[in-house]
């Protein structure tokens, strides 16, 4: 298997991981990777079946600027700059994920804040609320540069942008890194809009306690996430 076939093969388990923890539903939501001077992009067919049976052909490799590099059946989706102005502008990322998580929609249009209310229970959540995670207030479709580098502003430097009524973006060193941080605020999501649902106030964890939360490393927190996640695939993975 070449590099490429593996790269493939790895953002369409990402979609697929994406669909069934409930971060995307139907034909929305895309992952990508950095890939040479370009990128790797989810792209829809005419046959699409969804996030959820995504296959590694599906994968199709383009320019930053969304030319296909190849002749495919394949589309790349409108939100194509989203993927390709985070790579060229974001140097430290080499994967991208659009996902739509309901729970994330839900916050940001109650104008509930994503905060470390929690410790132990979700570490990477917790280390990423206490830094503070943006929102890009726009409920619009990433569809052109000059969006895209609007959204980059809101982001900052930061793994994880909520997106107005819209859903989020998450970067990272790799697809599993990329795909672990949506899940993780997506979890962050749920939990502040059961506590929310009680009338309980919002209160971030102590200082103090926050100090004591350890860097668990990408081992723990991606790597291991990643293998659990793919595990929980009806099929264990992308085989063809």
């Amino acid at each position: 298997m070449t590099g490429t076939e593996a790269a493939r093969r790895l953002i369409a388990d990402g979609c697929r991981v994406l669909a069934n923890e409930g971060l995307v539903f139907g034909t929305l939501g895309h992952i990508s990777a950095r890939h040479g001077s370009g990128m790797l992009l989810r792209a829809r067919g005419p046959a699409d079946l969804g996030l959820q049976f995504s296959r590694a052909e599906e994968v199709v490799p383009a320019t930053l600027a969304g030319d296909p590099l190849e002749e495919s059946p394949y589309r790349l989706p409108v939100e194509h700059p989203l993927h390709g102005e985070t790579l060229r502008l974001r140097p430290d990322v080499n994967a991208v994920v659009h996902a739509h998580p309901p729970a994330v929609v839900a916050c940001t249009i109650a104008g509930l804040p994503l905060l470390p209310i929690a410790g132990a229970f979700d570490i990477p959540a917790a280390r990423m609320a206490h830094d503070g995670i943006p929102t890009y207030r726009r409920s619009v479709l990433v569809r052109t540069p000059e969006i895209a580098q609007q959204m980059l502003d809101a982001m900052r430097d930061r793994p994880v942008c909520l997106l107005a009524g819209h859903g989020l973006i998450a970067v990272g060193d790799s697809v599993p890194q990329a795909v672990a941080r949506a899940i993780a605020v997506d979890n962050l999501a749920k939990l502040t809009l059961q506590i929310a649902a009680t009338g309980a106030p919002l209160v971030p964890i102590a200082e103090e306690d926050y100090q004591e939360l350890p860097d668990l490393g990408g081992g723990l927190n991606d790597d291991t996430v990643w293998r659990h996640l793919v595990a929980r695939l009806p099929t264990g993975g992308v085989q063809q």
